[in-house]
């Protein structure tokens, strides 16, 4: 007999209590990933492209014996575990909508052949559905679910693999090449890209991170995002590294983690807000205008600079800056008045760390129809945001050259100075202070219609 080890968003050797948990059942381990054309057609070629890195990585710590797989896992898995006699196959519980479907559908047909799936842990310090109201009910609000998570804690992160353990080879396919994209630069994959990120980041930015995070233009932000959405390390081992006065960062971690929660209860959240009245009772755009708007948006091409560096940093790196997150959301939204149904996809479209939980409920955050929502009616400035939080105008130098010749903040207002056009920048596409008030319009109409309609 042997066991199988099914790599998904775990893919790293160490802290891995699903890969300890195979090595226990028998010695006899093989490393199996499934290229499933659910996921692997939905990525889009910056995660398609990372993946491939880091399984690339993974397999060269598995001593080039990770077995690579294409196909539905319901048939992948089942006909794999019969080909190496294997009696368990061992994941880490996936808690997202078709995660959790796939398993099921996993489980169903593994039993078929007599083989048992082994789940043991998550992505998560906190697996989503554990922490819960003392009526048994799910949280919306994040501080108290900050709060008991905290008091319900996690384990600690699990033992090493034993020393020169042995993977068990299989015929495997080969991966795919990469489909490089002109423009795009992404960082290194993989466990050990992901330590060194981690270790430089404690050492050199985590005791100013509550004063650098909102800063684009500094190196204020740990870059673990994309290793966190693979598994490249586990958030249990970046917690443990916290002390007492690390509390900023743990509560992004939480965030993550509160955002798994949300979708787990309300699955349906991925395509529809949580504020039913959003989607029914909202005068969005639409039409040859809205169109040419959104394009301009996703093309970095709206006249406004922040925005403008934003979304030409995704197209860049597949990565944006949390804040101007925030910000470029907040345009799309409240000053083109583009639902967030458009916006979101465009980010999973782009973005290496693209996580359905996380990507979903932050935009339906900054719409203000989500979980804990900033209120509609906070319209983020994208011009005074840009000078407060890129005071000398770098981040929008790095990212729009055509602004690059105006020094210091002048950046952030080309139309302030008299040569700010002269490198042929865009001239903003809407009036933010007309559109401003248009947006709190729509949402006092919107308000109307829903409280007339009884719902």
């Amino acid at each position: 007999m042997s066991s199988v080890m099914w790599f998904r968003r775990d893919l790293r050797l160490k802290d891995n209590p699903a890969l300890l948990d195979a090595i226990a059942s028998d010695p006899n381990v093989f490393a199996l990933f499934v290229l499933d054309p659910v996921l692997w057609g939905q990525p889009g070629s910056v995660r398609t492209n990372y993946l491939i890195d880091s399984l690339s990585k993974l397999n060269t710590q598995l001593a080039g014996r990770l077995v690579i797989r294409s196909g539905s896992p319901s048939v992948i898995v089942p006909n794999f575990a019969r080909e190496v006699s294997a009696g368990t196959v061992h994941i880490a519980a996936d808690f997202g909508p078709y995660g959790q479907k796939r398993d099921n559908a996993v489980e169903g047909a593994l039993t078929d052949f007599g083989v048992d799936l082994v789940r043991v842990g998550s992505a998560y310090a906190v697996a989503p559905g554990r922490v819960r109201k003392s009526d048994d009910t799910p949280y919306r609000v994040f501080t108290p679910f900050y709060k008991v998570w905290t008091t319900h804690g996690w384990r600690t992160p699990a033992d090493s693999i034993p020393k020169n353990f042995v993977f068990q080879s299989a015929p495997t396919e080969q991966l795919p090449q990469p489909n490089l994209i002109p423009g795009l630069t992404l960082p290194p994959a993989g466990e050990e890209a992901a330590w060194k990120f981690w270790g430089e980041f404690k050492e050199k930015a985590l005791a100013h991170y509550a004063d650098d995070r909102n800063r684009p233009d500094l190196a204020g932000t740990s870059s673990l995002s994309h290793h966190l959405k693979y598994g490249e390390i586990h958030p249990r081992s970046v917690l443990a590294g916290l002390g007492d006065s690390d509390e900023v960062f743990r509560k992004e971690i939480c965030w993550r983690e509160f955002y798994a929660d949300v979708l787990f209860n309300t699955p349906q959240s991925t395509h529809a807000s949580l504020n039913e009245k959003f989607d029914v009772n909202m005068p969005w755009a639409s039409g040859a205008t809205a169109e040419e708007h959104v394009n301009a948006w996703k093309q970095g091409q709206t006249g406004f600079p922040f925005v403008d560096a934003g979304m030409r940093q995704l197209r860049a790196e597949g990565w944006i800056h949390n804040r101007v997150r925030m910000v470029v959301a907040s345009f799309l939204i409240k000053d083109l008045h583009i639902p967030w149904q458009v916006g979101a996809p465009w980010f999973m479209q782009w973005l290496r760390d693209g996580d359905i939980a996380s990507n979903t409920h932050g935009w339906q955050w900054t719409a203000g129809c989500g979980t804990d929502a900033s209120p509609f009616y906070r319209v983020f400035n994208p011009i005074t945001q840009g000078i407060k939080f890129d005071p000398h105008g770098d981040y929008i130098r790095r990212y729009v050259p055509e602004l690059a010749h105006l020094s210091g903040a002048a950046a952030h207002e080309p139309w302030n100075t008299p040569d700010g056009y002269s490198h042929h920048y865009s001239r903003p596409v809407v009036d933010h202070k007309v559109e401003r008030e248009v947006a709190l319009a729509n949402y006092a109409a919107a308000k109307e219609n829903f409280a007339n309609s009884g719902s």
